[in-house]
C-alpha cells in the first residue's frame, strides 16, 4: 500500500469514526447528522475525484441523513472498492503482425 493509499485510509476511518458518534448521542445525534452528511458527501466527492466520487458522496449524504445507518462505514468500504476489491486489468497486448521486404 502506497503512503497516499494509507493516508486515505486512516481518513476514512476517521471520518466513519466522527459519523458513528452520533449513535452515541441520544436526542442530539439525529440534529448532528443534519450538519454531518452534508460535510461528509463533499469530503467523500474530494477524496474520490470522478464519477465513482459522486455516486459514493450521494450514497453517504443518504447514509448518514438517514436513521440508523450511521453505523455503515461507507468511507472505509468506499476505500476498499477502490484500492482493494476493483481489480484494474491491464489491457492484453496485441500482436501486429509486419511484412518485411
Amino acid at each position: 500500500m502506497k503512503i497516499h493509499n494509507k493516508r486515505l485510509f486512516i481518513k476514512g476511518l476517521l471520518y466513519d469514526a466522527i459519523g458513528m458518534v452520533s449513535v452515541a448521542i441520544p436526542l442530539i445525534g439525529p440534529f448532528l447528522d443534519i450538519i454531518w452528511a452534508p460535510y461528509a458527501a463533499s469530503k467523500m466527492s474530494e477524496m474520490y475525484p470522478g464519477k465513482k466520487g459522486k455516486v459514493a458522496s450521494v450514497l453517504v449524504f443518504l447514509e448518514e441523513i438517514l436513521p440508523g445507518t450511521d453505523v455503515i462505514p461507507s468511507f472505509t468500504l468506499m476505500y476498499l472498492y477502490t484500492y482493494v476489491w476493483k481489480k484494474n486489468k491491464a489491457p492484453q497486448p496485441r500482436v501486429i503482425e509486419v511484412e518485411s521486404y
